[in-house]
């Protein structure tokens, strides 16, 4: 989806914010810290706070200025000066919530500041009417029709001054707001844009624009500025996208030029190696990051999560407690208060606390998922399906949504609709096994085992985290009577395991040893028969039947058989087995494609 090709002419013809203007590069650190300082107090002004925190986090980042290199704030124009005395009332209202109150005062402004306060007021004020709505009259799973009344009304009037080109950056940003909140998409795409254009500095329509940005080939036909905020917004777009080594590029680049004090790009970092399972490094860098700025709780959530993979229940209790001493009513305290008693197995006070994360943030993704997972524990599928749709609605990339979706219908034998979900899956996390594997579990059930075959393949090929890809795929050559290729999956699942040197399930390492066992026997390679027999000694399930291959071996070596001349050609078999010994030669791959469905 292109921007429109009138956007530069149209930016260079609108009203832009006195004295903001940007470098292109990082070269001049000195002038891009004057420039977030300004900036932040243009976006406090309007009372757009997370762009104003972002903005002095980042300044905050960068070396102090002197006093003689502070700038002034801009000068006001005489239409600010007019409604200097209305503005100074309204944003005293504004600050304490009382939009309709600010708007009320603000009627009639005529300059750029005031005209955005009375726009952002109404469109709050509709906000706060719809979210309090939603709370008192629908449960937390309801699909309410709820809906913010102001945004047609805003829309008219942003619209008519559109046109006539009487929005600055600011008053294009809320513009396109209104337009994403009615779902007009490619409008506000084309609007956010522009507001980038008239001003690059403003981080707000820089992540509204990412909201909306659903592929990398959709961000190739965006015209973007080239601006140093460029950077920021393609490593978070990278990140949100799961284009991962791309993303710790960027952010790597942006230490180097002199952002290394960011608390902002260590936490993206520790996000990034979240998103990839480098559950080591990530936790590694938000413990650090926990040091740096103790009372931080954005993205504490996340960190929890990491905690909850890895069971650490004293530390997740530790950050629940001390979330909870700083502020219990953030939506990302619900989070950790939820996914502690997850940990611990209480799943109907996890889902309560995630319920009141939502009641806080009615839009919170991942208070969404997480309850999904929840209801899925305890087995209550209807809710579960819910929770995942309005996490899809909130965010359309969140992977973990639609492989929920898949679960859930997976557990109603529906493998139609599970198969549509892994598939929405595996596209947002292309060298994700866990997805593969599931794919090919789905296509098994709908007996297209060509299919099956090329996921579970491919699964082991991009690293295959749960180590279960090549022993689905040996069980289904199994099922096809393809026994070399069996023996193949086989041999190089009990390569992996023993390579990486984890504890893995007796069961798999046991059905695969018996596996070659029988098949070596039926080949009349009594040496790697013995061998693998007495590994099946080893586990309970398949002990007796070790036992009793060894004997036939045994009786048949005394009788003096020899190996059969038909031991297939192709097939490479491992080095020699013994007790404390484990294949290391690499078999040849198998002729199945990679190619994913």
């Amino acid at each position: 989806m292109a921007a429109n090709s009138s956007v530069v002419s149209v930016a260079a013809a609108a009203t832009t914010v006195p004295g903001v203007s940007t470098v292109a590069d990082f070269s001049d650190l000195r002038e891009i810290k004057k420039q977030l300082l300004l900036i932040a107090g243009l976006t406090r002004e309007r009372g757009l706070l997370h762009s104003s925190k972002w903005s002095a986090e980042l300044a905050f980042s960068l070396p102090a200025l002197p006093l003689s290199e502070l700038q002034p704030p801009p000068p006001l124009t005489e239409e600010d000066a007019q409604d200097v005395d209305a503005y100074t009332l309204a944003k005293a209202y504004f600050d304490v919530k009382e939009y309709d109150r600010a708007a009320h005062f603000l009627h009639g402004c005529n300059s750029k500041k005031a005209y955005f306060l009375y726009m952002y007021s109404r469109y709050l004020s509709g906000e706060k009417k719809k979210d309090d709505e939603t709370v008192d009259s629908l449960g937390p799973l309801e699909k309410g029709q709820v809906k913010n009344e102001a945004l047609r009304e805003l829309r008219v009037e942003l619209s008519r001054k559109h046109q006539a080109r009487g929005l600055d950056g600011f008053g294009l940003y809320l513009y396109g707001v209104v337009l994403r909140k009615l779902d007009l998409v490619k409008e506000a795409i084309d609007v956010f844009v522009e507001a980038t254009h008239v001003l690059p500095l403003h981080w707000g329509a820089w992540l509204e624009l990412c909201n909306l940005i659903t592929d990398k080939e959709m961000l190739k036909f965006l015209s973007l500025p080239d601006t140093w905020m460029k950077e920021f917004f393609l490593a978070h777009i990278y990140t949100e996208l799961q284009l991962i080594e791309e993303a710790l590029q960027k952010y790597q680049h942006l230490i180097d030029v002199g952002f290394s004090k960011s608390s902002y790009i260590v936490s993206q970092i520790a996000v990034a190696y979240h998103n990839i399972r480098d559950i080591d490094k990530a936790l590694s860098i938000f413990n650090e990051l926990r040091k740096q700025d103790p009372y931080r709780i954005e993205n504490m959530d996340t960190f929890s999560n990491l905690l909850y993979v890895r069971s650490m229940k004293s530390e997740l209790s530790y950050l629940a407690h001390n979330l909870c001493e700083i502020d219990k009513y953030r939506v990302e305290t619900c989070c950790v208060i939820g996914n502690y008693y997850s940990l611990r197995s209480q799943h109907e006070k996890a889902a309560l606390y995630f319920q009141r994360a939502l009641k806080l943030n009615p839009r919170y993704l991942g208070a969404w998922t997480l309850m999904g997972h929840e209801y899925m524990e305890m087995k209550n599928t209807s809710a579960a399906i819910q929770a995942y749709r309005h996490a899809i609605e909130v965010n359309k990339r969140d992977y973990r949504a639609w492989y929920g979706l898949g679960q859930t219908y997976e557990i109603l034998k529906m493998p139609f609709y599970c198969l549509y979900y892994y598939r929405r899956a595996h596209q947002l996390r292309p060298n994700d096994s866990r997805m593969l594997v599931a794919l090919g579990e789905c296509y098994e059930k709908l007996n297209q085992l060509v299919e099956a075959k090329k996921c579970y393949w491919r699964a082991y090929a991009v690293g295959d985290v749960e180590k279960m890809a090549l022993v689905k795929l040996a069980k289904l050559h199994e099922q096809l009577t393809e026994s070399e290729q069996a023996a193949q999956c086989y041999i190089k699942y009990i390569q992996d395991i023993y390579s990486c040197g984890e504890t893995v399930e007796h069961l798999e390492e046991s059905t695969a040893f018996r596996y070659l066992a029988q098949y070596y026997f039926k080949c009349k390679l009594w040496d790697e028969a013995s061998t693998c027999a007495q590994k099946c000694c080893a586990f309970n399930d398949t002990r007796e039947e070790g036992k009793a291959l060894l004997r036939q071996i045994l009786q048949l070596r005394n009788q003096g058989e020899t190996p059969t001349s038909d031991t297939p050609g192709t097939f490479f078999l491992p080095a020699s087995l013994s007790a404390n010994n484990t294949p290391t030669r690499r078999v040849s791959p198998l002729n199945l494609s990679s190619v994913t469905p």
